[in-house]
């Protein structure tokens, strides 16, 4: 028997739980807040997020299926980041539940919407790190064959940044002191960034 487990996605990898979220890990959180149309807020988690580009910041998170914070974003063209930390951690895991799109996901997980300055969708208070985005591009994804699939790439330009302050050391942005949290594979893993973990390597000149 070969030592390395080779299968097709398509076809199924026979194991008990779908390994490719646990290889691409740990991944950020994408803990989006949005508003409806008619003011109703929302809080959700995604675990397909991450930053594309630096000037001008772009962020982005894939909805797979159609849910609420899509439908929110195509209506007003605004969402917020905030940053997913361990101190929040089981704020953020309760704003996952799948409620219904009138409930309110700042109250089910008993966190305050603070109010932006730019855009008017409230961001949560209580996370050290947020972002103001607004929309950019909506891009729904396809398959090999060029056939549309329900997920749904969600891009946005951060127009305004909040960091708590004590997170900026001499200048520079003290990522383990923010204590971010970090999708793993499985059901229920997380991981946390801590510093024992932290390592540096300087880029290397060319030529």
């Amino acid at each position: 028997m070969s030592d390395i487990h080779f299968y097709e996605p398509s076809v199924g990898h026979g194991l008990a739980h779908d390994p490719l979220n646990a290889i691409v890990a740990p991944r950020p959180i994408g803990w989006v807040s949005t508003q409806a149309a008619d003011g109703a807020l929302n809080l959700a988690p995604y675990s397909f997020f991450n930053l594309f580009n630096y000037k001008p910041p772009i962020v982005g998170f894939c909805s797979l299926r159609r849910k609420d914070s899509l439908a929110n974003v195509e209506a007003t063209g605004e969402f917020v980041w905030n940053l997913a930390t361990r101190p929040l951690a089981e704020a953020m895991n309760r704003s996952s539940a799948p409620a219904p799109a009138e409930v309110d996901e700042f109250k089910l997980a008993g966190l305050t919407p603070e109010p932006s300055r730019l855009v008017r969708v409230p961001r949560v208070k209580e996370t050290p790190v947020a972002f103001e985005c607004k929309l950019t591009q909506i891009v729904r994804l396809k398959d090999k064959d060029g056939g549309d699939i329900d997920a749904w790439l969600v891009l946005g330009e951060a127009v305004g940044i909040h960091i708590r302050r004590d997170l900026i050391k001499d200048g520079v942005y003290d990522t383990a002191a923010g204590e971010p949290i970090l999708r793993g594979g499985g059901p229920s893993a997380y991981f946390g960034i801590t510093r024992e973990n932290e390592f540096h390597m300087d880029r290397p000149a060319w030529p």
